[in-house]
């Protein structure tokens, strides 16, 4: 039997949707507190395979979600390729900010042995999946990558970064190549090891203004579906160009991805009417009617339902899951999806 969330990326309108939640595995659960604690640092929790599988599966135990997603960061791509990376506690990834040498100095041929371990994580998670659930790869959108890396951080409008995008196009072109080739070696690589299908977060593509949207946000995706497309012509790809707002069309009728995520200001009928039917909708859920409960969950769970009834529709968030979150709003939202 097809794996549900592999049929819908084929097209299949399945009711009740398949769910998965994007930062399913993390701080909202204590189990992942534990091992959190057990490896010291992120990265270092991002590295051990042993201990980064076991993350990756915890939320499959406790909720019979129908997909992992590794455990990882999009900012492992830049630490692969030997660009400084750490992670404040409280305060999130900090990077040294870009200048316009680093650019050439970032080692792609480092790829292979940094992120080994990595992969590793993928053959133990999909070694230890339950049946039913599919592997997602995944990696950052070039623009959303470069933000931080350029910025140095994350958070706020990334001025640093839309000031190079528009101030030194040929300079900032050449980074955005650099991270698709880079990209795209990356997702390989994770689909060799044994992911099933790979998301690509666009988390910040939306900042844009149209113009430079579609010259680093659609353009960089549409050449990495390509690519990975030719060489697992089997794989199915899953595009989240989040604040993409009336451009969620056109990102998804250019890119050539199977099915787009939603944002949690995009209303799913909305949606369903500007992107092809020939690709599935992923989402929305607003993490903070998780995080509320009760009757706001129950109306907003309803709503998207009944927005892409008859569509394929995997269900997710809009963003990720919050850390306040309790475990038991994850059990109820996936009761009532099922028992829709």
């Amino acid at each position: 039997m097809t794996k549900p969330l592999l049929r819908v990326l084929a097209g299949e309108s399945l009711f009740p949707p398949p769910v998965w939640l994007m930062r399913q595995a993390g701080r909202y659960l204590p189990e992942y507190r534990a091992v959190r604690a057990q490896a010291g640092d992120f990265i270092t929790l991002c590295t051990s395979p042993a201990l980064a599988a076991e993350v990756t599966l915890q939320p499959l135990r406790r909720f019979g979600l129908d997909a992992a997603i590794l455990f990882s960061d999009i900012l492992m791509l830049p630490w692969a390729m030997g660009y400084g990376l750490r992670f404040a506690e409280g305060e999130g990834p900090r990077l040294p900010p870009l200048e316009l040498a680093d650019i050439d100095r970032l080692d792609a041929e480092r790829l292979p042995a940094a992120i080994a371990p990595i992969l590793e994580t993928v053959r133990l998670v999909r070694a230890g999946l339950p049946e039913a659930a599919a592997l997602i790869g995944f990696a950052g959108g070039p623009f959303t990558v470069a933000c931080y890396m350029v910025d140095g951080r994350g958070g706020g409008e990334f001025p640093r970064t839309r000031l190079l995008a528009h101030g030194e196009p040929g300079a900032f072109d050449r980074l955005i190549r650099r991270l698709t080739e880079a990209t795209i070696t990356y997702l390989g690589a994770q689909i060799e090891a044994g992911a099933e299908t790979v998301m690509l977060f666009e988390s910040w593509g939306g900042i844009l203004p149209p113009n430079l949207f579609r010259r680093y946000a659609i353009a960089p995706a549409q050449r990495i579906a390509a690519a990975l497309q030719k060489r697992f012509p089997a794989v199915k790809l899953i595009g989240f160009p989040r604040l993409a707002g009336a451009l969620i069309g056109e990102y998804a009728a250019v890119t050539g991805f199977d099915a787009v995520g939603m944002d949690t200001a995009t209303d799913p009928a909305v949606a369903a009417r500007m992107v092809p039917t020939t690709v599935a909708l992923q989402g929305n859920l607003d993490p903070m009617a998780l995080l509320a409960g009760g009757d706001a969950l129950a109306r907003e769970t309803d709503g998207i339902l009944a927005a892409l009834r008859g569509r394929a529709h995997l269900f997710n968030l809009g963003h990720g899951i919050v850390p306040e979150t309790p475990p038991e709003h994850v059990a109820a939202l996936l009761a009532r999806i099922r028992a829709a």
